[in-house]
C-alpha cells in the first residue's frame, strides 16, 4: 500500500537523522519524495495517457484496453464515475489512432438543451426553424476524418437516439432543413457515468443504440479503487497548483496522506484535485494542511469492502465476487446508508441491475425483512 511506502520513507529520514523533515516534532516528507517513494515501488510515474498520473493495477487494466483499441476504428463506449478522466482517455484513444492528425471534437449531451441538441450534433440550414438566420455546421461533419467524443451519452434524448444510430449504422446524415445527405467517416468514443444497461431495462434508452455503442468497452477504476496511486497525485496536483500560484509547498505530514488514502473519494480524481487547490491556497511555511474536514474524513469505506481483492478471473467473476462479498458483508441489505450499494459506490438501480446480469439472487435463508431494495 502507497501509505505503508510512505510509512518506510519517513522511518528511513529520521534514521538518517535529517532535521529538514520536522516539523514541530511532527516528521514530514518533501513532496519530491513523496513521488519518488511510490514511483520506486510502482515503476513510471506517468501513464503513458497524458494527464493520467498512477500505476495501480486497475488503471494499468483500463490503459492496456485503450492501446489495444486505440488502433481500430471500432466504436468504444467509457464507462465510470463523474471524475474518473473519462475525456483523458477519450483523447487518448484519439491521439493512438491513426486518425490522430485529424479532429477530435466534443460533444456533451448533458450539457445542451433539447431543442438545440439536434442542430448542434447534425447542423442546420438557414430558415430551417426560428432563429437560424444562417447555415451551421454540426459537430459530426466538423468531426469528418477524425473523432467524435460524445460525453454523457446516458442524457441523450430519445427522440434523437435513432438519428444517432443511423449516423452510426450508415455514416450518412442531413442538416436539420435539407434534403440533401452528408457522407462522413467518423470514429466515435462516447462516455458515460450511468448504467447503460439498467437504462435500457427501464425503456429510457434504446436497446438497439446500446449495443451499437457497447462494440468495446473500457471502465476506468474509481479512485477508492486506486488507493496506491494517492500520493502520485497529490506529489503532481501540489506541483501543479505550486506552480501557477508561486506559492511553494515542499512537506506533506504523514496523517494527510493518511487521511487522503482513506477517504471514500466520491468525486474521484477530480474531487481529490479541487482540495489540493485548496490545500495550497491555506498552507503556510511550505507545510500542505489537511483539507478534509474532519466529518468528510469519516466517510471512509468499510475495511472488508476496500481490502477486497480478486486474484484470478474474468472481470466479470471478479464483480461477481466482489459484489456477493459485500452483500454477505451487509447481511444482504442492498439500499440505506449502510447498504452494499453504498459501500460499492453505486446507484442502489444500478447495483439490482449488476445482480441480475450476474445471477446473483437472495439466499432462500436470509430474511426478506432485513433487506432493502
Amino acid at each position: 500500500m502507497a501509505t505503508a511506502a510512505f510509512q518506510t520513507f519517513v522511518e528511513h529520514t529520521h534514521v538518517q537523522g535529517d532535521t529538514r523533515f520536522r516539523h514541530d516534532d511532527v516528521g514530514i516528507a518533501s513532496i519530491n519524495e513523496v513521488g519518488r517513494v511510490c514511483s520506486d515501488e510502482q515503476g513510471n510515474k506517468e501513464t503513458p495517457v497524458s494527464g493520467l498520473i498512477g500505476s495501480s493495477p486497475a488503471l494499468k487494466f483500463a490503459l492496456r484496453e485503450v492501446e489495444r483499441v486505440a488502433p481500430t476504428d471500432s466504436t468504444v463506449l467509457i464507462l465510470g464515475e463523474t471524475g474518473t478522466g473519462k475525456e483523458l482517455i477519450a483523447r487518448a484513444i484519439h491521439n493512438l489512432s491513426g486518425r490522430r492528425e485529424r479532429p477530435f471534437i466534443k460533444v456533451n449531451c448533458a450539457a445542451i438543451p433539447l431543442d438545440l441538441l439536434e442542430s448542434e450534433l447534425f447542423g442546420h440550414e438557414k430558415g430551417a426553424f426560428t432563429g437560424a438566420i444562417a447555415q451551421k455546421i454540426g459537430r459530426f461533419e466538423m468531426a469528418d476524418t477524425g473523432t467524435l467524443f460524445l460525453d454523457e451519452i446516458g442524457d441523450l434524448p430519445l427522440a434523437l437516439q435513432p438519428k444517432l444510430l443511423r449516423v452510426l449504422q450508415e455514416q450518412e446524415f442531413e442538416r436539420l432543413g435539407s434534403g440533401r445527405t452528408h457522407r462522413i467517416s467518423v470514429r466515435l468514443v462516447a462516455a458515460t457515468h450511468r448504467d447503460l444497461a439498467d437504462l435500457v431495462a427501464r425503456k429510457e434508452f434504446r436497446g438497439d443504440l446500446y449495443y451499437r455503442l457497447n462494440v468495446f468497452p473500457i471502465e476506468l477504476p474509481p479512485l477508492r479503487e486506486r488507493v496506491e496511486d494517492i500520493p502520485q497525485l497529490i506529489s503532481h496536483f501540489v506541483k501543479d497548483f505550486s506552480r501557477r500560484m508561486g506559492k511553494p509547498v515542499r512537506f506533506i505530514p504523514p496523517e494527510t496522506i493518511a487521511a487522503f488514502s482513506s477517504y471514500s473519494w466520491p468525486g474521484n480524481v477530480r474531487e481529490l484535485q479541487n482540495l489540493i487547490e485548496r490545500a495550497v491556497i491555506r498552507s503556510n511555511d511550505g507545510l500542505l494542511p489537511n483539507p478534509l474536514p474532519a466529518l468528510d474524513q469519516m466517510s471512509v469505506w468499510p475495511e472488508k469492502a476496500r481490502i477486497r481483492t480478486c486474484a484470478s478471473g474474468t472481470l466479470s467473476e471478479c464483480t461477481r465476487s466482489l459484489i456477493l462479498g459485500t452483500l454477505q458483508d451487509t447481511g444482504w441489505v442492498i439500499g440505506g446508508p449502510d447498504g452494499a450499494a453504498t459501500r460499492l459506490g453505486l446507484p442502489r438501480t444500478s447495483l439490482i441491475s449488476k445482480m441480475r446480469r450476474l445471477g446473483i439472487s437472495r439466499p432462500r435463508s436470509v430474511s426478506v425483512t432485513n433487506v432493502v431494495a
